[in-house]
């Protein structure tokens, strides 16, 4: 009895330290990268940086003012698209699924999930840009709202199917219908999962380069309105990036760690609303 006692707990503590160094290696490979970003990119991360327009070629300085904000017009614009279809697709499947019907669009989401970002950005260069005969911010937050959809989708259905059935059937009971339940009860009740999962969504998206390519294209000066190429920061960084000059690769760097960063105080504020909703329920 002691000798098995004994091989618990050495079991126990060889499994603990070994995920303890297996979650240690996966935080150390994101601190690692931002890190290295910053290392090679931090003499561009100054004032200028944020609010100035790129300079002309060969000349240093500048900034990236133009693409920040051509960053937040494109994702403004996917979430427009994105988060009501998803929103909604996700309420039908957990709420009135069940048929053949709602297997296929289920099935379909899975795959649009699994299509590459290229395809989707050529699927909007075709519909799109090719009978506009420009490229525009508004072609790139369609590609992007297309990507969102498929996700918002599953996460919605599935933090909706979370809630308990004992919810809707108290609703019920004391006289809402099926949809003022649905409305009233059942997507508050879930609605901290439902914003946690529209918000990893956009940080996904943000880093997107080859719809953008394909649609918005880029723009080296302020794009006004919605019908015009305008700049992003996942093209900046793939231009800055493969250019032959120094300051770029600086910058590149630079707006590398400013996007990782911001998608990763995304992640963590999600987790954040996630935590709260399970300290209120408790």
């Amino acid at each position: 009895m002691t000798a098995r006692l004994v091989y618990r707990k050495a079991t126990n503590i060889v499994m603990l330290t070994l995920t303890g160094v297996c979650t240690l290696l996966a935080v150390s490979v994101l601190f690692f990268i931002l890190g290295y970003l910053l290392w090679h990119g931090g003499k561009s991360l100054t004032w200028d940086f944020f609010t100035k327009l790129p300079v002309p070629v060969g000349e240093t300085g500048g900034g990236m003012a133009n693409a920040i904000v051509g960053s937040a017009k494109l994702l403004l614009i996917a979430s427009l698209i994105g988060v009501p279809v998803g929103f909604l697709g996700g309420v039908y499947l957990a709420e009135f699924g069940g048929s053949t019907f709602s297997y296929i669009v289920r099935y379909t989401t899975d795959l649009l999930n699994g299509v590459p970002s290229i395809v989707i950005g050529i699927f909007a260069y075709t519909v799109i840009i090719v009978r506009q005969h420009h490229f525009s911010t508004f072609a790139g937050g369609i590609a992007l709202g297309v990507m969102m959809i498929p996700i918002a989708v599953r996460s919605t259905e599935e933090f909706l199917k979370a809630v308990p059935n004992s919810l809707r059937e108290g609703a019920v009971a004391l006289g809402a219908s099926r949809s003022k339940a649905i409305v009233t009860v059942v997507i508050p009740a879930a609605i901290h999962g439902i914003l946690t999962g529209i918000m990893l969504d956009l940080a996904r998206v943000a880093g997107e380069t080859a719809p953008l390519i394909f649609t918005a294209f880029g723009n080296q000066f302020w794009s006004p309105g919605w019908n015009q190429p305008t700049s992003s920061l996942p093209v900046m960084i793939y231009t800055y990036a493969i250019s032959p000059y120094d300051d770029w690769h600086r910058q590149a760097w630079s707006a590398g760690f400013v996007l990782l960063t911001l998608v990763l105080l995304v992640n963590v504020f999600s987790r954040l609303i996630l935590a709260r909703k399970g300290h209120i329920a408790r």
